[in-house]
């Protein structure tokens, strides 16, 4: 089984960002796609995050401390460390079917799937606004779906289904097929995570 970083657990930041310092910023560009002038800018919900290299500092436009904390900065920095840019063929997978997410379902359960419901299964339109405000484009699925855009061409699809007297809330996140290479199951869970705090944040 490979090492699967546990940013959870508060891998360092100063040791990702030493590695991202160290690559080329030419290199980076060109694995993932991006324009490169002392940094790179990043589309991530609907937000512009400015990273500079080889320093590492990141900013976000609109201001979102959702995006810009130390789970997210960690997130940013895997992605331009070990991210490599793939071409989305119109697929989308269940955090089980990504590689290695089988194996971590389970935790993933609780730290996103449950917690979203939990957060907003009771409040479809207070979702639906947050989701909107951050570039969400609406799916016919669950009670209420969007589609949220993710860096390098990827997105994230969340559906929220409502609870009632015999079921509760759940809440189901769906990743198109080119997530996979730019971030681990891992760096999956976190990216959940900070999904609910930048959908907690927008309401």
């Amino acid at each position: 089984m490979p090492t699967i970083p546990d940013n959870k657990e508060g891998i360092p930041l100063a040791h990702y960002a030493a590695v991202f310092a160290a690559q080329s910023g030419g290199e980076i560009a060109l694995r993932l796609g991006l324009d490169y002038a002392g940094g790179f800018g990043l589309t991530f919900f609907n937000r512009t995050l400015n990273v500079t290299h080889p320093e590492f500092a990141l900013e976000a436009s609109p201001a979102s401390n959702a995006l810009t904390n130390s789970a997210a900065r960690i997130l940013v920095l895997r992605l331009l460390t070990e991210g490599a840019r793939t071409p989305f063929s119109g697929g989308f997978l269940s955090y089980r079917e990504v590689p290695w997410g089988e194996t971590y379902d389970r935790s993933f359960d609780g730290r996103c799937r449950r917690r979203l419901a939990g957060t907003f299964g009771a409040r479809l339109s207070d979702f639906s606004r947050s989701a909107e405000a951050l570039g969400g484009a609406r799916v016919s699925l669950g009670d209420a779906g969007y589609d949220l855009p993710l860096p390098c061409g990827a997105s994230l699809r969340v559906i929220l289904r409502e609870g009632d007297d015999e079921f509760p809330a759940s809440a189901q996140f769906l990743f198109s097929d080119n997530t996979v290479s730019l971030w681990s199951a891992e760096d999956l869970a976190v990216l959940g995570e900070v999904t609910i705090r930048a959908l907690t944040e927008a309401n």
